[in-house]
């Protein structure tokens, strides 16, 4: 089937090797915001026009989860449909769900009943124990692992090589800093780094947790 990539950055290079590697469907044209590179040609794919131009089957290679959701509802409500894309050297247990429009990466591994929602990544190395659930538009990224029966929110960034412990909570929009090791439920929309890991920015005001509710 012939598909389209909507952001034409790193991620999105890395979106179209996977799909080339899966060799399920042929990427027949890139689609970005920036209008400078409209007209260029990416790893052998033109990089047509804006996100609103796609016509065909989809995958948005956008980092950000806010922008990745809003081009993806869009999209949709048009009438296109978000596909998936596994590497062939990704590992997916028969009983996990891939949401549509999730990317898995090489190498990645998601293990028995595990559940990704829509617009997920599970990028180069990362694993997902059993049992975890993901919501929408969540990335794991790189070598980062979550153990089992972890519960991931929408909008949750995961940051390279962190590790989640079991059967722990992470709430939606949370960000999870780069080799951080989570040993307790993280509340939504704040920022945790560090082993231990310790919020380090709260975004929820409303957080029993956020700087403004312990100030004296």
């Amino acid at each position: 089937m012939d598909i389209c990539i909507i952001g034409a950055g790193g991620h999105g290079e890395v979106v179209l090797d996977v799909v080339r590697a899966a060799a399920m469907h042929r990427v027949v044209g890139f689609y970005d915001s920036n209008p400078e590179i409209h007209g260029k040609v990416v790893d052998g794919v033109e990089v047509i026009g804006s996100p609103q131009q796609a016509d065909k089957p989809f995958l948005v290679a956008i980092g950000d989860a806010h922008v990745r959701g809003e081009i993806t509802d869009l999209l949709m409500s048009r009438g296109l449909e978000p596909i998936t894309a596994i590497h062939p050297t990704a590992y997916c247990a028969g009983n996990a769900q891939v949401g549509p429009g999730s990317v898995i990466c090489a190498k990645a591994v998601l293990c028995t009943h595990v559940r990704l929602g829509r617009g997920g990544i599970i990028n180069t190395g990362a694993i997902v124990e059993h049992h975890c659930r993901l919501g929408e538009f969540v990335h794991v990224a790189p070598g980062a692992v979550l153990t089992g029966r972890v519960k991931v929110g929408d909008q949750v960034m995961v940051g390279a090589a962190a590790t989640i412990l079991p059967c722990l909570t992470v709430g939606q929009e949370a960000v999870i800093g780069a080799g951080s090791v989570v040993t307790h439920d993280i509340p939504p929309r704040v920022t945790v780094v560090g082993v231990p890991a310790r919020i380090v920015r709260a975004e929820n005001r409303e957080s029993p947790l956020s700087p403004s509710s312990t100030a004296p």
